[in-house]
């Protein structure tokens, strides 16, 4: 357990707001109403590789906010061999969003682990989603009183791994570096970019991918406790 830690950044996304599991229930909303045809299951497993990849292309700005909204939807109808309109995919984008934050299951643990820090530690959010979406699923999940502050890619002018943004949250918190701790499912945009710039991090390792030994990682939210 180390004693050091006055305050912890948690990632949002797949971390504590269980992304995929709300993500299908928007899809499923949005097929059933305009795209009965199309199975919801064989979407979602072309949808789901192929928006991680879009987010990492993102992340480091190798596509826009735009490309990434299209390119995630375009690209896996192109993978199911099924032809859209591009004024359908806008509007598909467009409702995704809208309904995105309808739904509001977090991971197994999170409020109960929330709980648990809250009386002992500051928290914060670090987020590269986008600002508007963010807070919406915040306020719609109940999250909003856990945290002291919250961190968006927006407000910082770069995404993580970036080592500004976590200067940014850092500064926003008025905390120190040596007692941050940041907590994330995603290697490199989570654990690498707060290692690299200069706090622990905590690998939130849901999908149990091999890491080096010496990493701190969990794959349940409870086992923070060991930790924190």
């Amino acid at each position: 357990m180390n004693t050091n830690i006055t305050d912890i950044f948690f990632d949002l996304d797949h971390t504590l707001w269980d992304f995929d599991k709300n993500s299908e229930m928007a899809f499923d909303r949005i097929f059933k109403n305009n795209f009965g045809e199309i199975k919801i299951e064989d979407f979602i497993k072309k949808y789901v590789p192929i928006n991680q990849e879009c987010w990492r292309l993102y992340q480091n700005d190798e596509i826009t906010h735009q490309e990434l909204r299209y390119n995630r939807l375009k690209y896996s109808f192109d993978a199911l061999n099924y032809s859209i309109s591009d004024e359908n995919i806008d509007q598909i984008a467009n409702d995704y969003i809208e309904f995105l934050t309808d739904n509001n299951y977090l991971f197994d643990g999170a409020i109960e682990v929330l709980e648990y820090l809250k009386p002992k530690y500051k928290l914060h959010i670090i987020t590269n989603g986008f600002a508007h979406v963010q807070t919406k699923k915040i306020n719609n999940a109940s999250l909003g009183g856990y945290f002291s502050t919250i961190t968006n890619s927006e407000l910082a002018g770069v995404k993580k791994p970036n080592s500004i943004i976590f200067d940014y949250a850092v500064n926003l918190a008025q905390a120190s570096k040596e007692s941050s701790i940041m907590i994330g499912d995603d290697f490199d945009a989570d654990v690498n970019g707060a290692l690299n710039a200069g706090l622990d991090a905590i690998f939130f390792n849901v999908r149990n991918i091999d890491v080096p030994k010496n990493l701190k990682q969990i794959n349940h939210l409870l086992e923070l406790k060991k930790y924190l």
